[in-house]
């Protein structure tokens, strides 16, 4: 890009030419652009903040254009060098994977649904195919190589059968940004059914198979809504229900037995949940408990029955039942009782079986219930550090649970386990190519102990041979948010970091759900702050115990993880080598205090709603943005996307602007942003992903070496 072009474009808003000098922008070779100040004061409760770089946020300035693209020339032009190592990268990580593949299928009614892959097709197919007969009678339900061709993203949101498996309903996004617009297909004809819904976030249909239930979210704010109700037989089209409090969002869910439709009301910490007879599209959606603050619960049907998982009298939750005559809490009984020591995250309700999926010890559980002996029983799992939910179940009257299982060292499979006998059947487990053994990888469970004494866990991951006497390379990954813990999965193009070397650790700090609602709240709000003491933590535990150094550790992290990240390098940047941002949630005070922004109002029992005074602080403390200081920091990358609607580009560009300002080493500090429609997880073809992978890859370990 010619620097006098991006001259002439910033002229557009510089106010004297005094600041327009200030301007620098990489022309060829390494020369870093160096982004004007526009000073702007974002003051509020009486601190005095002044925002050089407010302006990066207008996307419609042409001069923000061309700064973005002098950013990714910089990193290009500094990447060049690791081109061959990318293309190592990728040639490795493309060679583990099964190109043409598919996943396991599973029963609904009359057929088997699955989706595959073709060799040199970026995206997946949905198919189904006959239950009994012909199993080669394939039927092709959505192609998004056919439907993205000419496209630069394509992602699918909802996908959904009704319930006589004629009609799919399913939306598209083209843009990245979760604008997801609703198609309707008629599976007998190969037609698409007229409707003039839009765009939705969740759907789900009702019993006579022609009325479609679904959500909405308000275009600016990304907030889910509205309860709409669409009639396909005669084209009507109606809003039903809209949500008011900004804090909270709806979806739509179904009962399996399929007799219960729920539209819950969800903020962080409150829930609300509607029911509907699923034979009565018409009738009234029912309140079933009244959102009260902090009661947050789930609901599902059987037998009559409102089964309630919830945190009434129970932080980590229990599941009560009710009639659904008189599901208020006053008629409730208790059905699996409150455990300190475990988490009750969901119920799975089936005709002979009832199945808790829980936590205990910071791992997940499969508990399963005989409704006729009300005995239980756990499956088990071999590996100290493992991954287990449950996988696609549609059927309601079946002794047969299907779940997942995968571990960092055992890749991601699918057992058809009969709740009666307890035998398990593996129905299908990733191809990885290339010769790979899992004996030849080694999976443990450390603890760190933070500064008031609590452990937390880290999970390792290395090849076994490779593993040194003393200290060696170090990949140290973190998240920390929302009560989601961190999963112990299998990745196969980790196996290029393992097989150079590199121990791969992953921390379960604070603010995640490992350890429950305890484990959450202890790293939210105004102790935010302990997930990134947390984390450091981590990295100073691996370093005493000789796992590896500062010079010898790489970092990284994505969305509110970048936060971590952000947050950790201005307090300890010295103990890392580099580090990752990915989609960086960086700007936390001016973010939060935009209530137009996506997400921002229901993020206020995360963080804090800035507008007090004393919240204010809390996340003043800690905001990586508004806490750069003028000190050295290792070498950062830093990923983002220009449609990206969960953590706005600005947020990553800002920081990056800011940081190279105030910084006093020589270390790279790079920006790469995607200006293609793409969205908050990136390219959304599967080799177009793994070039990202490589990407992020060759930068650490250049930097690792």
């Amino acid at each position: 890009m010619k620097c006098a072009a991006i001259i002439a474009a910033l002229t557009l808003f510089m106010p004297s030419s005094a600041l327009l000098a200030q301007v620098q922008l990489a022309t060829a070779g390494n020369t870093p652009p160096v982004a004007p100040k526009m000073p702007k004061d974002v003051s509020v409760h009486g601190d005095r903040r002044i925002d050089d770089y407010f302006w990066l946020r207008d996307r419609t300035n042409p001069a923000v254009i061309d700064y973005l693209r002098a950013e990714d020339s910089y990193t290009a032009a500094v990447m060049a060098p690791t081109k061959p190592l990318q293309e190592t990268l990728y040639a490795e990580m493309l060679g583990r994977i099964k190109e043409t593949d598919s996943s396991a299928a599973y029963p609904d009614g009359a057929w088997l649904y699955y989706s595959r892959t073709e060799e040199g097709k970026q995206y997946r197919i949905f198919c189904r195919r006959p239950r009994r007969g012909d199993a080669a009678a394939e039927q092709v339900l959505v192609d998004l190589n056919q439907l993205g061709k000419g496209e630069k993203f394509i992602g699918i949101g909802s996908y959904e059968v009704s319930n006589d498996g004629n009609l799919l309903a399913y939306s598209i996004d083209r843009t990245g940004h979760r604008d997801y617009a609703l198609f309707v297909e008629d599976l007998r004809t190969g037609s698409l059914v007229p409707q003039t819904v839009g765009t939705v976030s969740t759907v789900a249909w009702a019993a006579d198979n022609r009325t479609l239930f679904y959500t909405q979210e308000d275009p600016v704010s990304k907030r889910s809504f509205r309860l709409g109700r669409c009639d396909l037989g005669s084209g009507k089209n109606e809003a039903i229900f809209e949500e008011k409090d900004e804090i909270y969002d709806i979806g739509l869910g179904a009962s399996l037995d399929r007799k219960y439709l729920f539209c819950e009301s969800e903020s962080k910490l409150t829930s609300e949940v509607r029911a509907l007879p699923s034979d009565t599209p018409l009738g009234e959606w029912k309140v079933l408990v009244p959102r009260r603050n902090d009661h947050k619960y789930t609901v599902d049907h059987r037998e009559g029955l409102f089964y309630f998982v919830t945190n009434k009298d129970a932080k980590n939750y229990r599941i009560m039942t009710a009639p659904v005559t008189e599901p208020d809490e006053a008629h409730w009984s208790e059905f699996v009782a409150a455990d300190p020591e475990v988490k009750v995250d969901d119920v799975t309700l089936f005709a002979k079986y009832a199945v808790v999926t829980e936590r205990k010890g910071g791992l997940p559980r499969l508990r399963v219930i005989d409704f006729a002996t009300h005995a239980s029983h756990e499956i088990t799992f071999p590996e100290p550090s493992y991954e287990a939910e449950l996988a696609a179940n549609a059927e309601y009257d079946t002794p047969v649970l299907r779940f997942s299982y995968q571990s960092p060292v055992t890749a991601p499979s699918v057992f058809a386990y009969d709740m009666g006998t307890r035998e398990r059947t593996l129905v299908k487990q990733d191809a990885v190519l290339g010769g790979y053994a899992p004996k030849d990888y080694m999976c443990e469970r450390v603890y760190a102990k933070a500064s008031d004494g609590t452990e937390i866990p880290v999970t390792l991951v290395y090849r076994r041979e490779l593993r040194e006497a003393g200290p060696q390379k170090l990949f140290l990954y973190g998240y920390g948010s929302y009560g989601f813990s961190l999963p112990d999965s299998f990745s196969s193009a980790r196996l290029s970091l393992l097989d150079r070397g590199v121990i791969y650790a992953l921390a379960h700090v604070r603010g995640g759900g490992e350890l429950g609602e305890p484990w959450r709240d202890a790293g939210r709000m105004k102790t935010k702050m302990t997930t990134f003491t947390d984390f450091i933590a981590c990295a100073q535990h691996l370093i005493a115990s000789g796992y590896t150094t500062a010079d010898k550790m790489a970092t990284s992290g994505g969305s509110a993880g970048g936060l971590l990240m952000g947050a950790v390098l201005n307090l300890r940047p010295d103990l890392f080598k580099c580090a990752v941002l990915k989609v960086p949630f960086v700007d936390v005070v001016n973010t939060m205090l935009d209530a137009s922004l996506p997400l921002t109002t229901a993020e206020y029992t995360e963080w804090g709603n800035p507008n007090v005074a004393e919240e204010y602080s809390w996340i003043r403390a800690y905001s990586p943005y508004d806490n750069i200081k003028a000190q050295a920091y290792p070498a950062i990358l830093v990923t983002t996307a220009l449609n990206d609607s969960q953590v706005p580009y600005w947020e990553g560009c800002k920081y990056v602007a800011k940081l190279r300002a105030m910084k006093t080493d020589s270390n790279p500090l790079l920006l790469k942003i995607n200006l293609d429609p793409a969205g908050h997880g990136g390219s959304s073809g599967r080799y177009d992903a793994l070039h990202e992978v490589a990407f992020d890859y060759s930068f650490a370990l250049t930097e690792l070496n």
